[in-house]
């Protein structure tokens, strides 16, 4: 049964659901959500793509970071543990450059959180064409993998957590998904302690008027990475802001993708589109801290990879692409600046979040252009 006839039958047995609950079944509706079914979702012939998909830059960059954060921790036994890999692009290139750093590989080990059972298929195929199986074992959770030795990463994670609206009103409201004379309409009914609580811990007040969305379960998220990790970094990478630079758009943020084309109608193509909200890198930072995590820094895609060196690596490339064949490779060097530039230009609009634990103040490359997160 697709999945908007049974959200349909839902509300007709059970009544309004929260706009929380329409988007997790939207997207993640065993075989029938948007993220749970087979169909291609990443990639130019999907609804988006992601910084690997650009380039193979983006995780040679953070592999460099990775590099630096195994040195800062002794060079021991170090585990990567990426959640939800799409389609394993981001672990193949981090496992690629980091296989030339034999001391590191050595005793490296690469875990992937997936739930999807076609997702996964999908990174297997992928990574076992490079060779690098042998380093990578799948999981469910991470309560299979703690205490982790390591770096938790994850990219374009967190924008996708089914989301609860709020609408400020004489008071704070939530929004609610019913069904009338053939389509979704949207209710208002008084928001709970735990979404008041919310906006109250991060001293976040809503003009009348504003809608905003409240990811509940990234602080649950959260909360379970630290838990989760024994010793070592988190590394967040997303597109949001910081709470001051969140809560300024009367509208909210939710945006749904279908082709690679944006819209702001989540009650259209139920199932088949993509919905995602902006994160809040304020509450990551300040769940993190509440369950153990201390903060490292925070900043933009494009400062995180200027500061490992984006651009020096880039010129190498070049070289090394014009003394293999100085006349075949012009057109390469020009494909590589157009990456590099949609990769800079994507990467204003993402945000880098590092976070340790049982470690002290240490320098990382990437966060020498940090910013202050408020």
């Amino acid at each position: 049964m697709p999945v908007p006839q049974i959200i349909i039958d839902t509300i007709r047995s059970q009544g309004p659901l929260s706009f929380r609950d329409f988007m997790e079944m939207a997207l993640y509706y065993p075989e029938e959500g948007y993220y749970a079914s087979a169909c291609n979702k990443l990639g130019m012939d999907g609804d988006f793509y992601t910084s690997p998909y650009l380039t193979r830059l983006f995780g040679d960059m953070l592999a460099g970071q990775l590099e630096e954060m195994w040195r800062n921790m002794g060079c021991g036994p170090f585990t990567i543990v990426e959640y939800g890999a799409g389609t394993g692009l981001l672990c193949r290139d981090i496992l690629v450059r980091l296989r030339d750093h034999r001391e590191m590989f050595q005793v490296l080990q690469y875990v992937i959180i997936e739930k999807s059972g076609p997702m996964r298929q999908r990174e297997r195929e992928l990574l076992a064409a490079e060779g690098l199986l042998h380093k990578l074992r799948w999981e469910i959770s991470i309560d299979a993998v703690a205490p982790v030795q390591g770096c938790i990463l994850s990219n374009e994670l967190v924008d996708n957590f089914a989301v609860h609206q709020v609408v400020m009103e004489d008071e704070l409201m939530e929004v609610f998904v019913g069904y009338e004379n053939q389509g979704f309409v949207e209710r208002l009914r008084p928001a709970t302690t735990d979404l008041k609580n919310y906006l109250s811990e991060l001293q976040v007040t809503l003009p009348r008027g504003f809608r905003a969305e409240i990811n509940l379960e990234a602080t649950r998220w959260i909360k379970e990475v630290s838990a989760a990790l024994g010793h070592g970094f988190v590394i967040t990478i997303d597109y949001g802001n910081s709470s001051s630079g969140l809560y300024t758009r009367s509208e909210g943020t939710l945006t749904c993708y279908h082709r690679h084309q944006v819209n702001h109608s989540p009650y259209e193509a139920v199932g088949e589109q993509d919905i995602t909200s902006d994160v809040n890198f304020s509450a990551l930072d300040h769940w993190g801290r509440q369950g153990g995590l201390e903060h490292c820094g925070f900043t933009s895609q494009t400062r995180f990879l200027q500061g490992l060196g984006l651009n020096r690596r880039l010129q190498q490339l070049e070289r090394e692409a014009a003394e293999a064949d100085a006349a075949a490779d012009l057109a390469r060097q020009i494909d590589l600046r157009k990456l590099y530039t949609l990769l800079i230009g994507m990467g204003n609009k993402f945000k880098v979040l590092i976070q340790r634990k049982g470690l002290g103040r240490q320098f990382l490359s990437g966060l020498q252009f940090a910013q202050v997160l408020a």
